[in-house]
């Protein structure tokens, strides 16, 4: 395991949350196995009703988390009804957890085509093909509609489809979690009810 950059024992130097996180990211794309960046992202439906689902960070600074997904989805319908969310990153190697909570916007149009174009042109295809969270005939249908995208841009630049874009979530409170012996952990949280001076608050495990 590698030696953390970072500790809960830094707390007390920090006032915002941004170069923690940072600096736990990147400790955790050192240990873990996959995906150091999938995160669970939670919504709520019309009914109140949660949903969550793992996807991937894609970027992220001091004005919020990045990630991407069709807007006709499940999980973009709910976003864009309550543009609410919630995140929190696990990794499992280091025993550390991230929570993330906050209002959510639409990432512009120029930073969703920026990182569409980093897409393998698979991904970029699939997007196209993809009809996703709604019901699906066969396996069939959906290399059927992939070949059809694919034949379609055979040659040159791939879209980005209309149906396809990201979404920043704005935090207002991130809380970082540590494990310690006896299930004492750390637990310290950042919060800001003005949107900008974050206030910290260290929580009883």
């Amino acid at each position: 395991m590698p030696k953390p950059t970072l500790t809960t024992d830094d707390f007390t130097e920090r006032s915002e949350p941004f170069e923690l996180f940072a600096s736990w990211l990147k400790d955790a794309e050192a240990s873990e196995p996959n995906d150091p960046n999938a995160m669970a992202l939670a919504t709520v439906d019309p009914e109140g009703l949660p949903d969550v689902r793992m996807v991937l960070l894609k970027g992220f600074d001091t004005k919020g988390f990045v990630f991407y997904t069709n807007l006709e989805s499940r999980k973009g319908e709910e976003l864009r009804s309550t543009m609410k969310a919630a995140l929190c990153f696990h990794w499992k190697s280091l025993r550390r957890q991230v929570r993330v909570r906050g209002p959510v916007e639409r990432v512009s149009d120029a930073e969703a085509d920026a990182y569409f174009a980093t897409r393998p042109r698979g991904s970029r295809i699939g997007a196209w093909a993809s009809k996703q969270s709604r019901p699906l005939e066969s396996r069939f249908a959906l290399e059927k509609a992939v070949a059809e995208y694919t034949a379609k841009y055979t040659i040159g630049a791939i879209p980005r489809p209309p149906h396809w874009s990201g979404f920043r979530i704005v935090p207002t409170s991130i809380e970082f979690w540590a494990d310690r012996p006896f299930r004492l952990h750390d637990r310290i949280a950042f919060g800001r009810a003005d949107g900008e001076t974050w206030e910290k608050t260290r929580l009883y495990p």
